[in-house]
């Protein structure tokens, strides 16, 4: 895997640096960071989901550095201007296990000098971000979790295994139309290509992807389910649970913005688009798609936390408009009740999908700034 260079003057907002940090967990880290490095303040890490980078932290990280702390944002293990991962289906996927990507973000804050953090997670960097909190609570001192709830650690005693995502498949394609859940479609050998090389390229795939999970979509209306079953998951949109037959670059290219609607889009310019297409467009997305394949991967090593919490303070944000919070029914719930012993609350923002951080930072922000100076003083 070439290695690359740091973004190239205005790419960036005013404020923001990239660069690159070597000997972490075997990678060539790419980070974004604002604030100054030399340990003077606080650090808080920022851990991107899929298919984003730590570009989609590009506005939250000034706001912060504004109010006192050192932020840094990389472009995790499979994704950026990172290297040293394996891309490849056949490839290393037991390195993409979840306590392998805590091994990420607690390798990158010994690199930058530091003994503890505050790490904030968006999406699918939601569950690192969990799993860091019950790791190590002595470096990963508060925790935001954005998106996606922790529903918690396996139970103790171990609970016997049940049947998955994969397990529900029959059920799926015996709906009608037939459907297939997309962390299942994520799973298989073509969802790469089909999104990589999607017919209509893949600067339109991703700005058509971007706009059906946000609120410019008009049809995202969430709310919880009544249950986890096939019928009940096949009411969300179809970037969840989608129409059999379909990959994903066909699916998000119905709902794709019109010509004045992708301009007129105040939180994802064609600037913006450009570096997602750029990145994506040089990697591809199996490296992303690795994370939803390594799910299994681990488990047994996962148990050794049973029954444990998040002990520290710890709060979800999530965009008024996201079905996210409520794609794992009961898990919502469970986080502020069970598996966060000090949750600061849930709170969902107006006029923003799933894209929380990008769709609303000045929110977003100004409830992350309201969190870590809380957290800080008990």
């Amino acid at each position: 895997m070439a290695q690359q260079e740091p973004y190239s003057a205005g790419v960036l907002p005013a404020g923001v640096r990239s660069r690159f940090v070597d000997g972490v967990n075997g990678l060539r880290m790419h980070i974004l960071e604002a604030g100054p490095a030399d340990g003077s303040r606080p650090l808080v890490l920022l851990l991107h989901g899929f298919p984003e980078l730590a570009y989609s932290w590009r506005h939250v990280l000034p706001r912060l550095a504004e109010a006192g702390y050192h932020v840094v944002a990389p472009d995790q293990r499979g994704y950026g201007r990172t290297t040293g991962w394996d891309g490849t289906y056949d490839g290393d996927l037991y390195s993409y296990r979840r306590l392998n990507l805590v091994r990420d973000a607690l390798g990158l804050v010994s690199a930058l000098g530091y003994g503890t953090a505050a790490v904030v997670g968006h999406d699918f960097g939601s569950p690192v971000a969990a799993w860091c909190a019950v790791v190590r609570p002595d470096v990963f001192r508060s925790v935001v979790l954005m998106s996606a709830p922790f529903g918690g650690t396996p139970p103790f005693p171990f609970a016997p295994v049940v049947a998955g995502r994969a397990g529900m498949d029959a059920q799926f394609a015996a709906l009608t139309p037939p459907r297939m859940h997309y962390q299942q479609y994520y799973q298989g050998r073509e969802a790469n290509e089909n999104m990589w090389h999607a017919a209509q390229g893949i600067g339109a795939f991703l700005r058509a992807y971007y706009h059906y999970k946000s609120a410019d979509w008009a049809g995202n209306h969430p709310h919880p389910l009544p249950d986890g079953s096939a019928a009940s998951l096949a009411t969300m949109p179809t970037y969840y649970v989608m129409e059999r037959g379909k990959g994903m670059a066909e699916t998000v290219a119905e709902f794709a913005p019109s010509t004045a609607e992708a301009a007129a889009c105040p939180w994802l310019s064609e600037a913006d688009l450009a570096v997602y297409a750029e990145e994506f467009g040089r990697t591809g997305f199996q490296g992303g798609l690795q994370w939803y394949r390594s799910g299994a991967l681990g488990a047994a090593e996962m148990e050794l936390f049973a029954g444990r919490r998040i002990e520290q303070p710890s709060m979800f944000i999530a965009g008024a408009s996201d079905w996210g919070p409520f794609q794992s029914p009961g898990a919502l719930e469970r986080m502020g009740r069970m598996a966060c012993a000090d949750f600061r609350g849930s709170h969902f923002i107006p006029g923003a999908g799933h894209w929380v951080q990008q769709e609303q930072a000045e929110a977003t922000s100004a409830l992350l700034c309201t969190f870590l100076a809380d957290a800080a003083a008990t």
